[in-house]
């Protein structure tokens, strides 16, 4: 089982799977992308053996660029973190576990970045983040779908995530694409999906 949290009985819907192409709220093209595929969703590979390969992280630095540019009041439970340093190092850390991320984006610009991060041997966490310039336009749905897919077409079964309270917006996203209520504490509430 998975520990002492609470997991619906229920399986989730089938999550479609990167990549996942449509055009935002706004008009955008978006794309999210698992983030093992590396770089902008149009940067050419190369294919000729005398090519040099793409860089391992094409992907890294605009994403750093984009939590570079996050705005403070949008962080929460202290990430992401201040400062270039700060975040190159939290995303150090964070792509070298075994987890799975996904990344937005929009042109050869990141919108926005979702993963799952390991608990346990079977449960994960959930955690995204979309720039604000990107925010309401539905994008958010659209990278939490697609990560859940990446995680059901790898195996994973439990996921789950806290949120304030008092933030309707995110609690409602989640509600939309499947998470339950599993604990409310005073300010923050857990909830849970399975996957599998």
């Amino acid at each position: 089982m998975a520990g002492e949290r609470i997991y619906p009985e229920t399986v989730a819907t089938e999550f479609p799977q990167p990549p996942v192409s449509f055009t935002d709220a706004e008009g955008r093209p978006i794309e999210v992308r698992a983030y093992e595929q590396h770089g902008p969703p149009d940067a050419t590979l190369a294919t000729d053996e005398e090519s040099d390969p793409p860089p391992e992280d094409a992907a890294f630095e605009p994403l750093v660029a984009m939590y570079a540019d996050f705005d403070p009041a949008d962080r929460a439970q202290g990430v992401p973190p201040v400062g270039e340093v700060r975040i190159r190092d939290w995303l150090d850390t964070l792509l070298a576990r075994e987890g799975f991320d996904v990344l937005a984006w929009h042109e050869d610009s990141v919108a926005g970045h979702a993963t799952l991060v390991p608990d346990s041997g079977e449960t994960y966490e959930l955690a995204i983040f979309v720039h604000q310039d990107y925010q309401g336009a539905g994008i958010g749905t659209r990278l939490i779908e697609a990560l859940l897919g990446h995680g059901q077409a790898h195996g994973v079964e439990y996921v789950w995530l806290t949120v304030e309270r008092w933030n309707r917006p995110a609690v409602a996203l989640y509600e939309k694409v499947g998470f339950e209520t599993a604990a409310a504490e005073s300010f923050e509430m857990e909830m849970s999906i399975r996957l599998n």
